[in-house]
């Protein structure tokens, strides 16, 4: 809903229900606790949490008291629960998750950004799984970039679309299973989800709708996995977020690091935006002119992907309103103010057209 006060129609408010992030890193240890609180801060109040942990987040029983733990941190925000795919993971251990509320597992190719040296290098050896995650009625989220290897010409630039075969495949053999594409970066990923059946959807973040390749090399705080492409493929994910598409839906990829891990002499992969998430969308939105779509790509569209009850604002809203405002420098890690370890934000240092006030 937007509230509009001159001839000219210049929206200067917008309420929304509370927005909905289907893909965010919490972390551990003090980088959670600095982080975790601030997904009310951007206007969230459900959030898929990711499972790349050390060590990961192999079984039922981790992820749900990982769940427990980010509750105490945040009480008034939902967490969505996921277990990292590995051999370990049965049939069996699909079920007891299923009983405990998790609804999801996550899926690195090994060794293609922070934390997946666990992850999969085969996943025909997975098939027994997938079944019990589609008779369970559970979601696949895939990291969908096959690892780089110079022998078979695959590189990070175009990892992502070497993986689509594997989308359409699995898609292929487990049709009923519901299966997430995240992080989409390139005209071909978006493409191929909207081929697919319904049971396919897909994540877009913040940063990617900003980004291209120059703006992340030479800049390690817009360095991410998957990294940013082409202006055609950013093109391409505007255009379908503009066109409102329903599979297609925010997931941040919001991946906290010490600024000392970005700027090290190899950067950490990840792009911070969980603290300034909607006013940011929102500013970009007003720029491409549909900001009219912006509800159903935060609230809408990824709850009923996920199958959750529907977000309207009775049950809570959040208010943007135009006041223009400047992303911060960096954010104190709790616990290590003393060594003046920080984290960095996206955009930092620059102005948003949009604030956030709760109601």
């Amino acid at each position: 809903m937007t509230d509009s006060t001159s001839s000219k129609q210049v929206i200067d408010k917008i309420t929304l229900p509370w927005a909905s992030d289907f893909h965010c890193h919490l972390r551990q240890d003090a980088m959670m606790e600095t982080v975790t609180p601030m997904v009310e801060q951007g206007g969230v109040r459900t959030v898929l949490a990711m499972p790349n942990l050390t060590p990961p987040l192999t079984t039922a029983q981790m992820a749900y008291d990982y769940g427990q733990t980010l509750q105490t941190l945040a009480p008034n925000v939902s967490f969505i629960l996921t277990m990292y795919l590995n051999a370990e993971l049965t049939a069996e251990e699909i079920n007891k998750a299923a009983r405990l509320g998790i609804t999801g597992v996550k899926m690195y190719p090994s060794g293609v950004t922070t934390n997946s040296d666990w992850g999969v290098v085969d996943l025909k050896m997975f098939y027994t799984t997938f079944q019990a995650m589609q008779d369970n009625d559970m979601v696949l989220c895939l990291h969908g970039e096959c690892p780089s290897d110079a022998d078979k010409g695959i590189c990070i630039l175009n990892a992502e679309e070497r993986f689509l075969d594997t989308l359409r495949e699995l898609h292929r053999d487990f049709p009923r299973l519901r299966i997430v594409l995240e992080h989409a970066t390139t005209k071909a990923a978006v493409d191929c989800v909207k081929s697919l059946g319904d049971t396919v959807g897909c994540t877009i973040t913040a940063h990617h709708l900003f980004i291209t390749v120059d703006d992340w090399a030479g800049q390690p705080h817009h360095f991410c996995k998957p990294v940013a492409k082409f202006p055609e493929d950013r093109k391409a994910l505007r255009e379908v977020v503009m066109s409102a598409h329903p599979r297609f839906f925010l997931g941040s990829d919001s991946a906290p690091h010490p600024r000392k891990a970005k700027q090290g002499e190899k950067p950490a992969a990840g792009v911070f935006t969980t603290p300034i998430l909607v006013p940011l969308l929102a500013t970009l939105f007003e720029k491409l002119g549909c900001l009219g779509v912006l509800e159903g790509f935060v609230s809408t569209h990824g709850r009923a992907f996920y199958r959750l009850p529907a977000a309207t604002t009775s049950d809570g809203a959040i208010t943007l309103v135009r006041t223009a405002s400047k992303v911060p420098a960096a954010f104190k890690i709790l616990g290590q103010e003393d060594d003046g370890e920080t984290v960095v934000p996206f955009m930092s240092g620059q102005e948003l057209a949009w604030q956030l006030k709760t109601d």
